[in-house]
């Protein structure tokens, strides 16, 4: 493990498509970049629904000796670009912004076939991996190896979405980093213990100045809300069965992280998870709710462990 806890990423942007029917223009997605850009294993860390790429430093830092560590900022949110149309905040668009960095990777590399990576998705991050897994490798520009998917599966419970809905997309202005801080953890404790320190360094991030000049607001486009909100539950059961589909046909190792207290994983979607398909390994956190942080020792040792076995 990495013991440098002064190493910093690098940030990357790639140019995407447009992300939608309507939406013909580019956008730039921002990535940090950590360890040796040239080194040819490769960790994409995908974060979840109103997170963004510095969530996962502190994985990163573990790993980065061993790895060419890549964090998007899914677009919408931290240094990447907002969307013209917000119906493209879905993620079958996100996919298409992995492609054009996967490929980008490729071409980095000089690679003439696709390059081999591995896959840290939480949450949203995890739904993207495997919407991508469906996609030939020569469309994706790479081959999943393994892919850790961090309390999230094919069926998502409908109590989180309507938590989740509560707030996301909601203005937002704080007066420091403290306020906002205590306010990201009102609605993020099944995040599961972390000291001040390291909660205000997950905070930090989601954090900018607000237009006027006057406090902080969150740094995310609000209109990431709005396909999310449109959810019912007949589409959710369409998702569902699909994303089943692609788990089930899933040809990467898979781990399954799931915190015990969660209300998106349940029991028994995890235990199917194990037995369906790439029959993931499963590995849970007592205390913890939706979603690991992978800041924990134990969290990032899980992780870590899978990846380099």
């Amino acid at each position: 493990m990495s013991t440098d806890n002064n190493v910093q990423p690098t940030l990357r942007h790639v140019t995407c498509p447009g992300a939608s029917h309507t939406d013909a223009a580019t956008h730039r997605m921002a990535y940090w970049s950590w360890g040796d850009e040239r080194n040819p294993n490769v960790l994409i860390c995908v974060h979840g629904l109103s997170r963004q790429g510095r969530d996962f430093d502190t994985l990163a830092k573990a790993l980065c000796d061993r790895y060419h560590v890549v964090c998007p900022d899914v677009v919408g949110r931290g240094e990447s670009d907002w969307l013209a149309d917000p119906s493209g905040y879905q993620v079958f668009g996100y996919v298409g912004d992995m492609v054009a960095l996967l490929q980008s990777l490729r071409t980095q590399r000089g690679a003439a076939d696709p390059i081999a990576v591995d896959w840290v998705g939480t949450s949203m991050g995890g739904l993207i991996g495997m919407a991508l897994s469906a996609l030939p490798p020569a469309a994706s520009g790479a081959t999943l190896r393994k892919m850790v998917l961090n309390d999230v599966g094919p069926r998502v419970r409908h109590e989180a979405i309507v938590r989740i809905g509560e707030y996301l997309g909601q203005p937002m202005r704080f007066s420091d980093e403290q306020q906002a801080a205590d306010y990201l953890w009102r609605i993020s404790t099944g995040f599961g213990p972390h000291t001040p320190e390291q909660w205000l360094a997950l905070s930090r991030p989601l954090l900018r100045k607000a237009p006027d000049g006057s406090g902080l607001i969150l740094h995310y486009d609000p209109a990431i809300a709005a396909p999310f909100k449109t959810m019912n539950a007949d589409s959710a059961a369409a998702g569902e069965a699909m994303l089943w589909q692609v788990y089930d046909s899933l040809k990467a190792k898979v781990l399954l992280l799931r915190g015990k207290q969660s209300d998106l994983l349940d029991t028994a979607t995890a235990v199917d998870m194990t037995r369906r398909g790439p029959k993931a390994r499963l590995v849970e956190f007592e205390g913890v709710g939706h979603a690991p942080t992978l800041i924990a020792a134990d969290q990032v040792a899980a992780v870590k462990e899978f990846l380099i076995e």
